[in-house]
């Protein structure tokens, strides 16, 4: 698995580079959010967290500037039924993820379903399935009110991400906090997986 790139861009469009890393050229789908973000043109040196999508008749990078946008993305997919790459690339195109956020707490199905790509089926859709996915809607309330920093609200949602439950994701960020309360969502997750795996 591919899980970031680093590397100059050897060829920029707003929804895909392709990344030169030690003279292989990676083609990474990206999100126009990412594009605007990293400032992406030719020779520009860029840093991006990856996902590897793999089909039977392709293999997909899809590469984003934050662990906070590469989560959104995972969530759409994994969590969502009906949503795929395309969609999910959609959706973080179509506005910020803290908007997106806002809508799907706020169950706002009309500000998402302007999205290009997305009808009011498939918002309804996201509102529902992501309210109902355990935990994901109530960190994104817990952040937006300060109970919780960011990083470890972020932190949360990429454990969510990656199937653990919310009650054992808290536990384990608590630990991890306890000892570096000022650590990065990169390290805050390495450590909740130590607690969590242990």
């Amino acid at each position: 698995m591919i899980a970031r790139l680093r590397g100059k861009v050897i060829e920029a469009y707003p929804n895909r580079l392709v990344v030169d890393v030690h003279g292989v050229g990676y083609e990474v789908i990206i999100p126009i959010s990412t594009f605007d973000r990293l400032h992406a043109a030719e020779g520009v040196e860029v840093d991006l967290r990856t996902h590897l999508h793999i089909r039977e008749t392709a293999h997909t990078l899809y590469g984003f500037a934050t662990e906070e946008e590469r989560d959104v993305f995972l969530m759409l997919i994994d969590r969502v039924s009906g949503i795929g790459p395309a969609i999910a690339m959609a959706v973080l195109s179509g506005m910020p993820v803290s908007r997106f956020k806002s809508c799907v707490v706020a169950g706002n199905t009309a500000e998402l379903s302007r999205i290009k790509g997305l009808g009011k089926k498939t918002a309804e859709r996201i509102v529902l399935e992501l309210k109902d996915k355990v935990g994901v809607t109530d960190t994104w309330q817990d952040a937006a009110a300060g109970e919780v920093s960011a990083s470890a609200a972020d932190a949360e949602l990429a454990l969510l991400a990656l199937g653990y439950k919310q009650v054992d994701a808290r536990k384990a960020l608590r630990k991890v906090l306890e000892a570096d309360a000022a650590a990065p969502v990169e390290a805050l997750v390495r450590g909740a997986l130590r607690v969590l795996q242990g």
